[in-house]
């Protein structure tokens, strides 16, 4: 399992044709524990995927530095596992040559990699549809397959950019559960992006809530809530409570956000 620190992580992106230069992140530091599942929350543009993308290797730092079991991060590696919000299937692959995508290329033998998506396509509720491409799938499928993809893979850590967001409210409970299963039983590390309250609550057992623009981590909230989760949860006093003080958290930066635009 992965053991994360963020150490001073900020991120300037030069201006466009000599413009002025943006400070997405301010230094950030951030201590993420073996097994833990992170939910980092934020007001719109406060930097909460640029910081996930750092973490994957796919951004770097202006300042700081990623370690990852105490490697510096300096690219994406099969260690860490991401899961966009748009759906990043290969459409000319099936659901099963998906899932296997990275096992083939790892040379594992076809034996091994048919043993390990039938596993993951059981899990996530794919049966019946290995064979299908992904056009022929509806939105909340294809992010079953893209997190199977992933996990096929056996990742330390799992990095997840909003993967629900573009989800009808039905299946994004549905999908929500269905990753707090696979996490309850298999223990990934997670650090999961949101902008939805709700979910950041029922996700996590931290969240970590960013001030507005230039971002930072301005707060972690541990959520003391009993697994397994369940849907019920969320009009529970005690879910309730975190919501409002979160709500609170939240509002204020974004009110900030809204005072400083030009």
């Amino acid at each position: 399992m992965a053991k994360v620190a963020i150490e001073g992580v900020s991120r300037v992106f030069p201006g466009v044709n000599g413009g002025e230069a943006t400070q997405a992140l301010q230094p950030t530091d951030l201590a993420i524990q073996e097994n833990d599942f992170i939910t980092i929350l934020g007001p719109s543009g406060c930097g909460k995927s640029t910081l996930l993308r750092i973490v994957a290797g796919l951004d770097h730092p202006t300042t700081g530095r990623v370690l990852l079991d105490g490697e510096p991060v300096s690219r994406p590696g099969p260690e860490r596992g991401m899961v966009f919000q748009s759906y990043t299937l290969f459409p000319w692959l099936t659901v099963r040559e998906n899932i296997c995508f990275g096992l083939r290329e790892k040379a594992m033998p076809a034996p091994r990699q048919k043993e390990i998506a039938d596993y993951f396509i059981g899990k996530t509720g794919l049966a019946g549809f290995e064979n299908h491409y992904p056009k022929m799938l509806s939105g909340g499928m294809q992010q079953r397959t893209a997190l199977a993809r992933a996990l096929a893979n056996d990742p330390k850590m799992l990095l997840l950019d909003e993967p629900f967001g573009a989800l009808d409210n039905q299946t994004r409970a549905l999908m929500q559960e269905l990753l707090l299963g696979i996490w309850e039983a298999d223990r990934k590390t997670v650090l999961f992006v949101t902008h939805d309250i709700d979910e950041a609550i029922f996700m996590a057992n931290r969240v970590a809530v960013m001030s507005a623009r230039p971002g930072r981590i301005k707060t972690i909230l541990p959520i003391d809530l009993p697994h397994p989760r369940l849907y019920t949860m969320k009009t529970t006093p005690e879910f309730s409570a975190y919501k409002a003080r979160l709500t609170e958290e939240i509002r204020t930066e974004s009110i900030k956000a809204a005072s400083m635009a030009p």
